[in-house]
């Protein structure tokens, strides 16, 4: 891909408008960007056809595609792991101490009352 000095796409070009200088973007720009951003891509040979349908089931449950569907499983398992947090009652606990505990007279208990007959 061709670019001007500026080191954008040859395909911006520069047009002088009242005296001032404006970048119109044409398409030709457009894909020259997007052809820089895209990502790769991968081809899974092999793949056993009970998995590609189990892939395609869980694709269909979720809402995606299959493709978009395998990218999220990737990210999933290949995203670093979350480090070991607190539980909830922890992170309560430490934020709410420095406030002091509260000491609350609990009613006393009265006998349950007997179950409904339905004679």
């Amino acid at each position: 891909m061709a670019r001007c000095p500026d080191g954008l796409p040859s395909s911006f070009s520069k047009r002088p408008v009242a005296s001032r200088w404006i970048r119109r973007v044409d398409i030709n720009a457009i894909i020259d960007y997007i052809a820089i951003m895209t990502m790769t891509s991968i081809t899974i040979r092999n793949l056993d056809p009970a998995l590609k349908e189990r892939l395609r089931v869980r694709a269909a449950e979720h809402g995606h595609s299959m493709e978009a569907e395998a990218r999220r499983i990737l990210q999933t398992a290949l995203s670093p792991p979350r480090p070991a947090g607190r539980n909830l009652y922890d992170r309560v606990r430490a934020r709410f101490a420095p406030l002091g505990g509260v000491n609350l007279d609990l009613p006393p208990r009265e006998p349950a009352r007997d179950p409904p007959r339905f004679d």
